[in-house]
């Protein structure tokens, strides 16, 4: 009895020795994962890294860090990015509007379509019209012929290159209006002069509009994307008020540097999708405006590529220049 019991105990001593090894083993190694962001913090880039940072590091029993390389207008950490080792040690959330940046930042030493590894989409983020209370307009066709009426109304952005900025291009050009641009050095800004009549529209993702329409001073008009928005249903979009084809979609992706092994990506990828499945992601996501749509990597890179495509297009046709 004592001999077996002998055995037992020193098998069992070896599981439990052999555990943190294991747990170890699912990570890519000991030394931290960095999320390096080019957004700074509190931004939906940042909010969505910050979920996912403590998940990955329970799931892998490895350190992840966010961190936050702020600017140029996103090239500084897109550049970081570009440079890092493609070990799987650096990773980024990414917005759909970081896709431009080349448009407007022409001497920029990545190419977004080759300097990165694509790992998956996360989520897609309705942005909603909205225009300030003084203008008197509840839907898109009152606005459009406001706007009609009143040639030169101003719009808000936080900057050149944007989605608030190249989505309203985009209707102007599609609509037939005439408005001044004024962008703004980030978003708070321009919510606030909306807020106050200084400038009478904008572009904003929807959870925000919601928000900032509770009070009256603002009304939402319509939102970006050519279907409705999941999360708010009731919304209906731009397209179907009588702009046809007319879609703003902007969304989230996750990826690397180029030169990742098939076996990272697919690690990257099965995990994240694991994690988006969580209730509690949707939850905090939705909070977000942010609706989840996981990919694979080759779905991802086509939205890339559409991205590009669509609004190089629409800088080269409605003459939009760098600031």
């Amino acid at each position: 009895m004592n001999h077996n019991r002998r055995k037992l105990l020193l098998g069992a001593s070896a599981l439990l020795a052999g555990a943190p090894l294991a747990s170890r083993a699912q990570g890519l190694s000991s030394r931290p994962v960095h999320f390096l962001l080019a957004q700074s913090a509190s931004t939906t880039p940042d909010v969505i890294a910050r979920l996912l940072a403590p998940r990955f590091s329970a799931r892998w029993n490895q350190p992840f860090i966010v961190e936050n390389r702020v600017g140029a207008a996103g090239a500084i950490g897109m550049d970081a990015l570009a440079k890092s080792a493609p070990d799987g040690h650096t990773m980024q959330v990414m917005p759909s509007s970081i896709v431009t940046l080349p448009l407007f930042f022409p001497n920029v030493t990545f190419d977004m379509q080759k300097s990165f590894q694509c790992v998956s989409l996360i989520g897609s983020n309705n942005f909603a019209l909205v225009a300030h209370s003084s203008l008197g307009v509840k839907n898109v066709p009152e606005f459009i012929a406001y706007v009609k009426s009143h040639p030169g109304v101003n719009y808000a952005s936080p900057g050149n290159g944007t989605s608030h900025h190249l989505f309203m291009e985009q209707l102007k050009l599609q609509a037939g209006l005439d408005m001044t641009h004024v962008p703004y050095k980030g978003s708070a800004g321009a919510f606030n002069d909306l807020l106050g009549g200084h400038v009478k529209v904008m572009f904003m993702p929807i959870h925000v509009a919601v928000a900032m329409a509770k009070d009256g001073r603002v009304n939402i008009l319509g939102g970006s994307m050519k279907e409705r928005s999941p999360l708010f249903p009731d919304l209906p979009s731009i397209a179907e008020q009588g702009v046809k084809d007319y879609d703003g979609d902007a969304w989230f992706g996750f990826w690397g540097p180029a030169g990742l092994s098939p076996e990272i990506v697919s690690r990257y990828g099965a995990e994240l999708r694991a994690i988006l499945g969580e209730p509690e992601m949707h939850e905090e996501l939705a909070k977000q405006g942010v609706s989840v749509t996981p990919s694979t990597p080759e779905k991802m890179a086509a939205a890339v590529r559409s991205q590009f495509e669509l609004f190089s297009n629409l800088v080269r046709v409605a003459h939009i220049k760098p600031s």
